[in-house]
C-alpha cells in the first residue's frame, strides 16, 4: 500500500515510492537470476470506502498524486460494482482504485532472494543463532561491516554492545512485538471477474487472491483448480504485563467483516491460519535504517512494523547508500 497511502512528502512517502519503483524491476532480475517465477499481483488495490467522509479525502489524494504522477482512479458504488461485483456494495460510499500497489507472495520474494544473493557469491549460515556479536569472531565470520536486519531480536544484540561497550546515546534500540493473524480459505469458484483479481481493503481487513489463480499475473500457465484467499489481519497488542497470545475471536471479527464486503467468502473452507509477530519501535518512527549510534560500522535495518515488504528494497538502498564506496 504505497500510493494509496496518505503520506504525500517527506522519508515515509520517499521510501513508499522508491519501493514501488524499484519493485518493478527487482521482479524480473531476480526471475531472469534464479530461472522461476516470483507470484506478483500487478491487478492493483481497491480500498473501500465505509464512510461519505473518505471519499471526499480520497478525492483530494487522488489529485495529489497525479500531481506526482501517480494514478487514482475515485469509483462510485455503481462503478465498483462493476469492475468488482463480489463486492456487497451496500452501505458503501464507493472505493479508491491504485493501479500502481502491487500484492507479492513474501515467501517466494524471500527464497528468490537468497537464491540470486548465493549465486552473487554470499553465503548463507542459517543454522547459526546468534545472541552477541562477539559469536562472529567465533565463528571466524570476519566483518568490515555488520548489517542489524533482524527485527525483534535488535533489541537483544544492540543491549549486549551497549553493556560490553557503551555508546554515544546510551539506551539499546527499543522494538517490540504487535501480533498479527489471518486465515487462508478455499473457495468453489473465483471471486468476481476471473480477468481481474486485485486486492480488496476496507476498515483494514484485507482480501488478497493467492496468485497461483490469477490467469494474466500469473506467468505459469499451470493455474490451480481451486481459488485461494488470504483474509487479514488482525493488529494484537501486548496487555500491561506484557503478556501476548493469538485471540481467536479476534481473527473471527476479521473474518466477518471480510464476508460483509465479499458475502461469497462465507462459502470457503479454512486452509490454514497464520500468526507471527511485526516489530515495531518505540518512541521512533518505523523503520528504522541508520548507523547505530557511537558504532560506525553497524548498520541497523530493522523496525519496520507491518510495512517489511513494502519497504523492503528501499531499505536495501539506504543501506547501500549508508555502506558508500567499498
Amino acid at each position: 500500500m504505497a500510493v494509496v497511502s496518505h503520506k504525500l512528502k517527506g522519508r515515509a512517502w520517499q521510501l513508499r515510492q522508491t519501493s514501488l519503483t524499484r519493485y518493478a524491476t527487482l521482479v524480473p532480475e531476480l526471475e531472469a537470476i534464479t530461472g522461476e517465477k516470483i507470484p506478483y499481483n500487478c491487478h492493483g488495490l481497491v480500498l473501500l470506502a465505509t464512510t461519505a467522509e473518505q471519499m471526499d479525502q480520497w478525492r483530494a489524494l487522488a489529485k495529489a498524486r497525479q500531481a506526482q504522477g501517480w494514478e487514482l482512479n475515485i469509483w462510485e458504488p455503481k462503478v465498483l460494482q462493476e469492475y468488482c461485483p463480489q463486492v456487497n456494495i451496500e452501505g458503501l460510499g464507493g472505493a479508491m482504485y491504485s493501479p500502481s500497489d502491487r500484492q507479492i507472495d513474501p515467501v517466494a520474494l524471500t527464497q528468490a532472494l537468497v537464491k540470486a544473493a548465493e549465486k552473487n557469491g554470499v553465503k548463507g549460515r542459517f543454522d547459526l543463532k546468534i545472541t552477541d556479536l562477539k559469536q562472529l569472531a567465533q565463528e571466524n565470520l570476519a566483518a568490515d561491516w555488520i548489517i542489524l536486519a533482524t527485527a525483534l531480536g535488535t533489541k537483544e544484540l544492540t543491549t549486549t554492545i551497549s553493556q560490553r561497550e557503551g555508546y554515544a546515546n546510551g539506551s539499546p534500540v527499543e522494538i517490540r512485538p504487535v501480533l498479527g493473524q489471518a486465515i487462508e480459505l478455499e473457495l468453489p469458484q473465483i471471486l468476481g471477474n476471473p480477468e481481474f483479481q486485485p486486492v480488496i481493503t476496507g476498515d483494514d481487513v484485507h482480501i488478497v487472491p493467492i496468485t497461483s489463480i490469477l490467469p494474466s499475473a500469473n506467468r505459469d500457465s499451470n493455474c490451480e483448480a481451486n481459488y485461494h484467499y488470504w483474509v487479514g489481519a488482525t493488529v494484537e497488542f501486548a496487555d500491561e504485563q506484557g503478556h501476548l497470545q493469538a485471540q481467536e475471536e479476534l481473527l473471527s471479527t476479521v473474518k466477518q467483516r471480510a464476508i460483509a464486503f465479499c458475502p461469497e467468502l462465507a462459502l470457503g473452507s479454512m486452509v490454514k491460519t497464520w500468526s507471527g509477530l511485526r516489530p515495531r519501535p518505540e518512541a521512533q518512527a518505523a523503520p528504522i535504517i541508520q548507523k547505530l549510534p557511537g558504532q560506525e560500522k553497524i548498520i541497523l535495518a530493522t523496525g519496520h512494523y507491518r510495512n517489511g515488504v513494502l519497504l523492503a528494497p528501499a531499505t536495501a538502498i539506504v543501506v547501500r547508500d549508508l555502506l558508500g564506496d567499498l
